[in-house]
C-alpha cells in the first residue's frame, strides 16, 4: 500500500509507535523504503489508546520547571472487555498462575510497551541507558464471570506491570499498567478515578497528577477506550496526509484536534 502511494494509519504493530532501539532496524528499513517509493506516509497510533501515551504526558511537561520521573498509568478493570483471546490466552487472566503467559515471556513488555517509553524519552530530549520490565499478579480468590468467560478460583485475575525507562541509574520514564478483572483485586495497587482512567504523573517542581475518566455512551469505559482508539487515527488523518513521507511518530506530528466535530 505504501509503495502504491496509499498513506496507512493503524493502532498497530505498537512497537511502530516509536521503533527506535525497540526493534531491529532490518525490521522497520523495509516499511521506510516503502513509504519513500510511493511518497507515502505510516502512522502508528498504538492501543493504550495512543494520545494517553504521548500527547497527554507531553503537554504536562511542558509546564514544569523540573522532572524527576514521568508517569503513565492504564487502570482498568477489564471484565467487559470481550476479547478471550487477548485476556485468556495473551495476558493469562483464568489461567493458572504458575504458567507464564504469551505478554509476560522475557521481553514481550519491552518490546510492546518500549517504544512507548522511547517516544517520550525522545520528546524530552533525554538518552536512556536501557528499558527494563517488571510485573506482578493475583489470583481469584473464587470462581467469578467476565464478559469472556468464566475465572476460576485460584487463577490470575489481576495484572500489575511495569515498563521503566532508565537514565542515570533511576526510573525517569514509567509505562504502568494495573489491570483487573473485579474490582476488589488487589486494593494494595494504584486505585483509579472513577470507574478508570489514564493516568500522568510528573514528579519534580512542581509535582502534577493528571487523571483522564472515559466512559462510552453505553456506560462502559472499555467502549470509550476502544472508540478513542479508533479516533485518534481517523481525526488524524488530515495531519498523515500533509507530513512528509514515511514512518511517522506522535512527535512528527501537530497537536490533532476535534475541528469539525461539533454538531
Amino acid at each position: 500500500m505504501l509503495e502504491a502511494g496509499i498513506n496507512v494509519l493503524s493502532s498497530g504493530p505498537v512497537f511502530l509507535q516509536y521503533p527506535t532501539d525497540v526493534v531491529d532496524d532490518g525490521l522497520v528499513q523495509p516499511l521506510r523504503d516503502s513509504a519513500a517509493a510511493g511518497g507515502a506516509s505510516l502512522f502508528v497510533n498504538g492501543v493504550d489508546p495512543g494520545f494517553a501515551n504521548d500527547a497527554l504526558p507531553l503537554v504536562l511537561t511542558g509546564v514544569s520547571e523540573r522532572i524527576e520521573e514521568l508517569r503513565c498509568l492504564e487502570i482498568l478493570n477489564y471484565n467487559t472487555y470481550n476479547q478471550p483471546m487477548v485476556l485468556f490466552d495473551i495476558m493469562g487472566f483464568g489461567r493458572p498462575m504458575d504458567e507464564v503467559p504469551m505478554i509476560l515471556q522475557p521481553g514481550v513488555l519491552t518490546t510492546a510497551w518500549g517504544s512507548v517509553v522511547r517516544q517520550l524519552a525522545a520528546g524530552l530530549g533525554v538518552e536512556l541507558d536501557s528499558v527494563e520490565e517488571w510485573y506482578e499478579r493475583r489470583a481469584a480468590p473464587d470462581t467469578f464471570l467476565v464478559d469472556a468467560g468464566t475465572i476460576e478460583v485460584g487463577t490470575a485475575a489481576a495484572l500489575h506491570f511495569e515498563v521503566r525507562g532508565l537514565h542515570g541509574g533511576r526510573p525517569v520514564i514509567v509505562l504502568e499498567h494495573v489491570t483487573r478483572l473485579r474490582d476488589d483485586l488487589a486494593p494494595e495497587w494504584p486505585q483509579p478515578a472513577g470507574h478508570g482512567c489514564y493516568r500522568v504523573t510528573v514528579r519534580g517542581e512542581p509535582n502534577y497528577t493528571l487523571d483522564l475518566q472515559l466512559l462510552g455512551s453505553d456506560g462502559d469505559h472499555n467502549t470509550a477506550g476502544l472508540k478513542a482508539t479508533a479516533m485518534r487515527l481517523v481525526n488524524s488523518v488530515p495531519a498523515v496526509v500533509e507530513a512528509p513521507p514515511g514512518l511517522l511518530t506522535a512527535l512528527d506530528l501537530p497537536p490533532v484536534y476535534g475541528r469539525g466535530l461539533v454538531r
